[in-house]
């Protein structure tokens, strides 16, 4: 219900909503639990396992009960917290895990069940008989488990990802990270403030307490609005900080309040680089485990205040207050003020001090047991003169306050135990550059807080090099935390930890007599930790209670590891503009249009669009043109598109040596101006790509590597040169975009580029494997003298603008000396006739051996690969070996994927010997021929064996031949 003159909502605009299609009214500020609270709705949701009715237990993103569906149809949003969702006009919100209704779930037979469904049941079970597994236990167990649902719709919200860049980050809001922003946005930093929530302020919205001599959400807006004017300090309102990674890199999700409209993205996933960090992330208030201790109704005591204080809504008409230190009592006087009924305030301590109150209090007691299936009814309390019986329709509960450490361990690092909080603490320098202050690192007074915000301020702003004024700390609340742990009560009911995947303490006491005493090996076995919150209600307390049943002390149990995201984040959000065809980006080489307006059919080579063919008048099939564009370019002149090649800019004094190590042959020695066929390998020996390296000048290279490996290249020499050879002076970019470049073979190629160069080549001062500067009038471009045809051939490059015109200028020139452009199906068939290799021969299972190339790994230098490529088993006749293959009868059509089998030998997994790589009709040979590997292949050249292709039920007889078809001498290419 609603409690007149409490909360910071705005009462003047009433907001409707529909839960489980039942319309309801709240307020502008309203959460979504916040406003079915208001209504008297306290069951909101069913428990993963058990399927127990549960209400919501907090008052933020901690919440481990209150999941509900938002929306419908393809925008329909499972697993949301209702304590965290704003309500908006026409907002639909759903329960989950439930049938047929919220109310009777059919499910809820499971909690009848449980003595069969304890921890680790499912490994002990449906073990016989064994076919059932795939055919009854595995089906049921898949369709039970899971919360919500997606729609398995195409979603239309738009999503978005972006970047930020600071000298300070601050992570939270409350009066912590206000202090720290403001101190550090007067000290000239540029600064980032981000919090989870709506509303600044933390805690000092949902509680009573004066700073400065205004109450507390007064003061958090005023510090707001000069933040808000100061142009170096950005305030960013619902955003969560979800990961720390390295090099002060912070993942972040921004969220829009209300329905996405006018293009508004639904969520914005941020990477924020920061210079210094300050965590201001608060505490969690956390549970006491007793016998049915989840009923709706039964919340944490801070949460009960903050509904009250901050929305105005009263969580119950009878309320009883339990805990074990004095934050509880807050509570009781803040609902007690309010005129709510306090039927008790029950405390274990037995000398806690209370001061002057007007209702019950019981100290040295406990709350052992509760009753009311979907909403608690009544309590009973263990004292010192028996058991009491309480009703209450809630029940607010302090076990104490868990620091917020998790953004500290997401590089690995493990938080210090504090025994006089009875928590974890971050550990100084678990992350790089942050600095914990607050809450966060174990300090709860206000006062305490905002001292503790000025000093993280003028610690970062001194690291930075900036000069910050002594703080003047706002007089606040000071009040010292005292607490006495109380981690469960002993009873014969379930008392429930992990409320989300239902872990009891008996399931944590279990998986300790099962020998699964590690931390790490309960918490899988239980799923303890292991829901969307990642236990951040229950780790402390289900690692006290295993360290109580090993006989070892809380520190010495240690924590499981909190792994980033600190909340969930839709995939749609880190994947922003991947949908569609943003997943796969189309990469349009500059002859592409001109390409399409030629009439061929584009296809996908790694991201690039590239022309498979260009057809001619009269041509009915694809083989008609392929052939027509090979027997050209082997008679005349052809043009292609080798832009998509990768093309990597490398420069230095140590350019040299360091291609030295990265490929196997020798590039230090290479003459300027000339251009080396160069193989590079993985660290264990087999080939990652080959390509060509041109010498532009003594510091200055330029590699080429194949289409598809052109990202992995680049990713793989910023590795070398980072962790491998840092000492190196060399520095290399990719140079893909930029350059234009295009393939001119055939006997006439030379012809054709003297018509378009500003000064004519000829063989003796452009020799095979030369490269060097040309002149097409006033455009400088670059020209090497390499082939992947076996042809005399070129490959001209200019810069991009220049590349549609001169596209267009060359298929112009070679047509009219009878050539013209060629695409993928004749380049393929060239680079077989001559035994070329691509990604389809190195795929990544071979070795410089099996293609043939192991001289090329030279024996006078140390190269990336080279000691294992020479491991045993990796060399020897036993290694399938790159051969060609060509049918026994010339009609037979070969397939890429068939095996080779000894002629006369069944074709069995055991008598396999090979297999076949790439296939292609060759014009100048009159019939198919191809590539494949073939165990001692080099050795066998002229045997007849058999090529099976089940799939395409092909069985025929090959002939084993060297896999160079065209010219093996080079005489054509050197001409």
């Amino acid at each position: 219900m609603r409690i007149a003159g409490k909360g910071l909502i705005d009462c003047s605009t009433k907001i409707r909503f529909q839960f489980d299609g039942v319309g309801h009214t709240g307020f502008a500020g309203d959460t979504v639990a916040s406003a079915l609270l208001a209504k008297g709705q306290r069951l909101m949701a069913r428990s993963f396992k058990y399927h127990r009715p549960r209400g919501v237990m907090t008052a933020g993103s901690e919440e481990p009960n209150a999941l509900v569906t938002v929306a419908q149809g393809a925008a329909q949003d499972p697993n949301v917290r209702a304590t965290v969702q704003e309500i908006y006009q026409g907002l639909q919100v759903h329960s989950q895990n439930a049938w047929p209704s919220l109310s009777f779930d059919a499910m809820a037979i499971n909690d009848y069940l449980s003595p069969f469904l304890g921890a680790g049941f499912y490994y002990k079970t449906f073990m016989w008989p064994q076919s059932f597994w795939e055919k009854i236990y595995e089906p049921v167990i898949r369709k039970a488990a899971g919360l919500g649902g997606l729609s398995g719709l195409p979603a239309e919200e738009r999503y978005e990802k972006t970047f930020a860049f600071c000298d300070v980050l601050v992570i939270g809001a409350g009066p912590t990270g206000l202090m720290a922003a403001l101190s550090a946005g007067r000290a000239g930093a540029d600064v980032i403030l981000a919090d989870e929530d709506s509303l600044p302020g933390g805690r000092l919205n949902a509680e009573t307490h004066t700073v400065d001599g205004m109450p507390g959400h007064a003061w958090a807006a005023a510090i707001c609005a000069e933040l808000g004017s100061m142009p170096n300090v950005r305030v960013m309102t619902r955003t969560t900080v979800t990961g720390a990674y390295d090099q002060g890199t912070y993942a972040a999700l921004e969220r829009w309040p209300g329905a996405p409209m006018n293009g508004h993205p639904r969520e914005t996933f941020w990477r924020i680089a920061a210079r210094r960090t300050i965590l201001a992330a608060g505490a969690l208030e956390r549970q006491i485990a007793f016998a049915n201790n989840d009923r709706p109704g039964i919340m944490t005591a801070s949460a009960v205040r903050a509904y009250l204080n901050r929305w105005g809504v009263a969580a119950g008409k009878r309320v009883v207050v339990f805990g074990n230190n004095d934050d509880a009592h807050r509570t009781a006087f803040d609902l007690s003020h309010a005129g709510i009924e306090i039927a008790a305030l029950v405390d274990a301590r037995e000398d806690a001090d209370v001061g002057t109150a007007d209702f019950p209090v019981i100290t040295g007691a406990v709350v052992e047991d509760t009753s009311g299936r979907l909403g608690l009814k009544s309590i009973n309390v263990r004292t010192r003169g028996g058991v009491r019986h309480i009703d209450a329709d809630c029940l607010a509960v302090s076990g104490g306050w868990n620091p917020t450490v998790h953004l500290t361990c997401h590089m690995n690092g493990r938080p210090t135990w504090a025994p006089d909080i009875a928590s974890f603490v971050p550990t100084p320098g678990a992350v790089p550059g942050l600095v914990a202050a607050g809450a966060c690192a174990g300090t709860f007074g206000t006062a305490g807080c905002l001292a503790s915000g000025a000093q993280a301020a003028a610690e970062v702003c001194k690291a930075l090099g900036l000069k910050v004024k002594t703080a003047d700390i706002p007089p606040a609340e000071d009040a010292a935390y005292e607490i006495k742990p109380l981690w469960a009560v002993p009873g014969t009911g379930r008392a429930w930890l992990d409320y989300q995947n239902d872990v009891s303490v008996k399931d944590i006491k279990q998986a300790a007599t099962e020998n699964f005493r590690s931390v790490e090996h309960m918490k899988r076995y239980t799923t303890q930790g292991m829901a969307t919150d990642q236990g951040k209600n229950s780790n402390v307390s289900a690692l006290a209670v295993l360290a109580d049943a090993t006989g070892r002390g809380i520190p010495e149990t240690g924590t499981t590891t909190f792994r980033p995201p600190y909340s969930p984040v839709a995939i749609a959000a880190m994947g922003a503009g991947g949908r569609g065809m943003g997943f796969a980006p189309r990469r349009f080489t500059t002859s592409h249009a001109a390409s399409v307006a030629r009439g061929a059919p584009m296809i996908e080579a790694g991201l690039w669009y590239r022309p498979s063919y260009f057809p001619a008048a009269g041509e009915a099939t694809w083989r008609e043109a392929c052939d027509r564009e090979v027997q050209m370019v082997r008679d005349h002149v052809g043009v292609c598109d080798v832009s998509t090649l990768g093309k990597i800019d490398i420069q230095g004094p140590d350019a040299g040596r360091f291609l030295d190590f990265v490929y196997t042959n020798t590039f230090s020695t290479l003459k300027v101006g000339r251009v080396r066929y160069g193989l590079m390998l993985r660290e264990d020996g087999h080939v990652m790509d080959d390509g060509t390296t041109a010498r532009l000048a003594e510091t200055h290279f330029l590699m080429t590597t194949t289409t598809a490996a052109a990202g992995p290249v680049m990713r793989h020499l910023e590795f070398v040169h980072q962790a491998l050879q840092p000492e190196l002076d060399v520095r290399f970019t990719s140079v893909t975009e930029q350059w234009a470049q295009f393939a001119v073979a055939g006997p006439k190629s030379r012809d054709l580029l003297n018509g378009v160069l500003s000064e004519p080549i000829d063989n003796a001062g452009w020799p095979f494997m030369s490269c060097g500067p040309v002149r097409i009038g006033d455009v400088a471009a670059r020209l090497f003298r390499i082939s992947f045809s076996g042809e005399h051939a070129y490959e001209i490059a200019v810069p991009a603008r220049f590349g549609a015109s001169l596209f267009e200028v060359l298929v112009a020139r070679a047509q009219d000396m009878q050539g013209g452009a060629y695409g993928m199906e004749a380049l393929n068939v060239l680079r077989i006739e001559k035994g070329h290799i691509t990604h389809a021969e190195i795929h990544g299972a071979t070795t410089a051996f099996d293609i043939g190339f192991e001289r090329m790994i030279s024996a006078k230098k140390d190269c990336i690969g080279k000691t294992m490529a020479a491991r045993p088993g990796l060399v020897g006749a036993q290694r399938s070996q790159l051969v060609g293959v060509k049918p026994v009868h010339p009609a037979d059509d070969l397939t890429a994927g068939a095996h080779l089998f000894a002629r006369a030998s069944a074709a069995t997994r055991e008598n396999d010997e090979g297999y076949m790589t790439s296939v292609a009709y060759s014009p100048a040979m009159g019939h198919p021929i191809g590539l494949g590997f073939l165990a001692n292949g080099r050795a066998r050249h002229g045997e007849i064996v058999r090529m099976v292709d089940a799939l395409r039920a092909k069985d025929l007889l090959v002939e084993i031949c060297a896999p160079v078809f065209i010219d093996p001498e080079g005489g054509r290419l050197r001409g």
